[in-house]
């Protein structure tokens, strides 16, 4: 967090940086301090999700090479990798 959060006297919140030693947010509700953290893990999240696609795409052949029968059939398996050759047009996203 490099940081902490304190109450102020009126009974709102306020954010002190250890990076820069100093108040960098404060008057907050708690309604907004929830929304403030909920944009940075926002923010970080597609910073990793942008580093993964920039150097950690992988070849598609490793689906197939690591593959283990343990919770998902051989038969799903299957069927998932004939839908993944489809055409794009023909997909949407789909979680398993």
């Amino acid at each position: 967090m490099a940081g902490f959060i304190a109450r102020q006297p009126n009974g709102l919140l306020c954010r002190h940086s250890t990076i820069v030693d100093c108040v960098t947010d404060y008057n907050m509700t708690e309604e907004e301090y929830i929304n403030l953290c909920a944009e940075r893990a926002a923010e970080e999240a597609k910073r990793e999700a942008k580093e993964v696609l920039e150097g950690y795409i992988r070849p598609f052949q490793w689906i197939k090479d690591y593959f283990a029968p343990n919770n998902m059939t051989q038969e799903e398996f299957e069927r998932i990798l004939e839908d993944m050759s489809r055409p794009k047009e023909l997909c949407s996203h789909t979680t398993t």
